[in-house]
């Protein structure tokens, strides 16, 4: 069964931001993930908008989004991402 990892951020630095972004997009793609929503602002329907961004990634089950997440790879992207949002 899918499972898919949900992200919601604000990027306060785009420019910087892209580092980060194309190296954990060929991470996503290496662990099996495939981006179903990128930086997509939602339409809330109900209640307070929130202004943040959504990633969606879809994984063949919540094992591999896991594995993805806590991957020494991963680490080692996910500084880069710091301070930007």
């Amino acid at each position: 069964m899918s499972a898919f990892l949900i992200i919601k951020a604000k990027v306060t630095d785009p420019v910087a931001f892209r580092a980060y972004a194309q190296q954990a997009a060929a991470l996503v793609a290496r662990f099996g993930g495939h981006y179903r929503v990128l930086g997509g602002v939602p339409e809330v329907l109900e209640g307070p908008q929130d202004p943040r961004k959504i990633v969606v990634s879809e994984w063949p089950d919540t094992a591999t989004a896991r594995a993805f997440w806590n991957s020494p790879e991963y680490a080692a992207v996910r500084p880069l991402r710091e301070g930007l949002g």
